[in-house]
């Protein structure tokens, strides 16, 4: 027999994630969209009450003082987050990237368990501006000199840049060896040598502010790589599974949620030609499709992080999963948006946010059209073991 019940704990902490959503953060939404950034007072008291009830860093392990969920709880509590402003998730319950647990010796109390604890913030640098998709292809360089590494190069768009303490940052220290020649550091945001760049404003996800990064004979110690030279795309893939089950899997769900929950109240309430819109044949076929496309996805991601959890690699399913549900996520507020009309593209609902919002799921943690490729290669290598 197949389970497909919520763990009591675990149902415990999706209602205490909803409410804390509905109370906390939803008041402060047009606030963050409207001036984009969470102000600096507000963020430290978001996550001083998510740290107070247990919510902060769920996804990180007991061991080291976060949540310790699995896959599947995660991919069900980024569904709740998908009710509410990636910006103020970030802020309220961490933007932790996986890479810190490969941190040895000093570096577990300096960098670690200080981000576990939401002392200190942490960003991910790795994006370039001729390497997204193609994580192996930067060109950030780490030359030897000495008994330290001197950085030089760039990054773009950026997370959180602008709230960082550290950052960990993917280089190439030999070039001969193509992905196994990238190494990651852990760079401290006053180190010499290096400096945030411009904002680069998007179409979407106000708030979330991403950054260009720059290092100009930046010299760091051996002491700053983080885990052996040469590991550094593998930290990052290692854990990109869970990242885009969740934080793509999972968020497109809770926002395609979001969003039908609203176009089914709107078509119960709003009225044309002396009726419902709900009543109107057209307007109940977008909504069964909704509903059906949100039913696959959310199977789909469940099923994935499940086999996650039992430590296969998944590796096709998880880019169906990043396919499928960034997609879903894309017609869910298409349709939206033509369910609500005028008032569907007007900025005084929350929908043209939405749609503006969804937009990039289709783009990172690599590109729709990356991962088609992806399945389609593990399809003609492992034929019938795909599925």
């Amino acid at each position: 027999m197949i389970d497909f019940s919520i763990e009591p704990e675990t149902q415990m902490i999706l209602d205490s994630l909803r409410r804390f959503i509905q109370n906390e953060l939803k008041p402060h939404e047009a606030e963050v969209e409207e001036i984009q950034v969470v102000r600096p007072e507000l963020a430290r008291e978001l996550r001083d009450k998510a740290k107070a009830i247990g919510l902060f860093a769920l996804g990180m392990p007991a061991e080291v003082g976060g949540g310790g969920l699995s896959t599947v709880d995660m991919c069900l509590c980024e569904e709740e987050f998908g009710f509410t402003k990636d910006a103020l998730v970030r802020r309220a319950f961490g933007a932790i990237p996986m890479s810190l647990l490969n941190c040895q010796g000093e570096q577990v109390e300096r960098y670690l368990l200080p981000t576990v604890r939401g002392d200190i913030n942490v960003a991910l640098g790795m994006t370039e501006p001729n390497a997204g998709s193609d994580a192996a292809g930067i060109k950030t360089r780490a030359r030897k000199v000495g008994d330290d590494w001197v950085l030089d190069g760039s990054k773009h768009f950026i997370s959180d840049s602008d709230v960082a303490d550290s950052f960990i940052i993917t280089a190439v220290t030999d070039p001969t060896k193509g992905a196994k020649g990238i190494s990651a550091f852990l760079l401290d945001k006053d180190t010499p040598g290096f400096k945030i760049g411009r904002l680069q404003y998007m179409m979407g996800l106000r708030g979330t502010n991403h950054f260009e990064l720059v290092f100009e004979g930046v010299r760091l110690p051996q002491a700053q790589m983080l885990g052996p030279e040469g590991s550094g795309l593998y930290q990052a893939l290692s854990t990109i599974s869970r990242v885009r089950l969740g934080q793509v899997g999972g968020r497109s769900v809770g926002m395609a949620r979001k969003l039908m929950h609203m176009c089914i109240d709107y078509a119960n309430e709003r009225k044309q030609f002396g009726q419902k819109i709900g009543d109107f044949q057209m307007v109940q076929a977008m909504l069964a499709d909704m509903a059906t496309e949100i039913y696959a996805a959310r199977l789909m991601v469940l099923n994935a992080a499940w086999e996650v959890d039992q430590g296969f690699e998944a590796r096709e399913k998880v880019s169906m999963v990043k396919y499928y549900s960034s997609e879903m996520l894309g017609r869910v507020a298409d349709k939206a948006v033509q369910i609500f009309g005028g008032m569907g593209y007007c900025r005084e609902m929350p929908i043209e946010q939405m749609y503006r919002d969804a937009r990039v799921y289709r783009i990172f943690d690599g590109a729709s059209d990356i991962h088609r490729s992806v399945i389609a290669r593990g399809m003609l290598k492992n034929g019938r073991q795909v599925l």
